[in-house]
């Protein structure tokens, strides 16, 4: 099969893969922040103990995103 031939919607599989990744890990992403934000009202942590929260549990995607940045930035991609 050529590798570059249309797939799904015109796009390559190369192109289909890197728009899923970007939707697929975005929207678990964004599920991940409901929860530690549903968490932090539950446990009526407060202010301060919610900010830390989202510090604490946030690092993994934060370096997702800061991976995706520095990529643009040094014109990697």
């Amino acid at each position: 099969m050529d590798p570059t031939a249309p797939l799904l919607f015109g796009l390559t599989v190369a192109e289909f893969e890197d728009i899923s990744l970007k939707v697929c890990v975005g929207g678990l992403i964004a599920y991940m922040i409901f929860i530690i934000g549903h968490l932090a009202w539950e446990s009526k942590s407060g202010k301060y103990g919610a900010i830390w929260m989202f510090v604490g549990l946030g690092v993994g995607f934060i370096g997702f995103i800061a991976k995706s940045l520095i990529q643009k930035l040094l014109g990697i991609e």
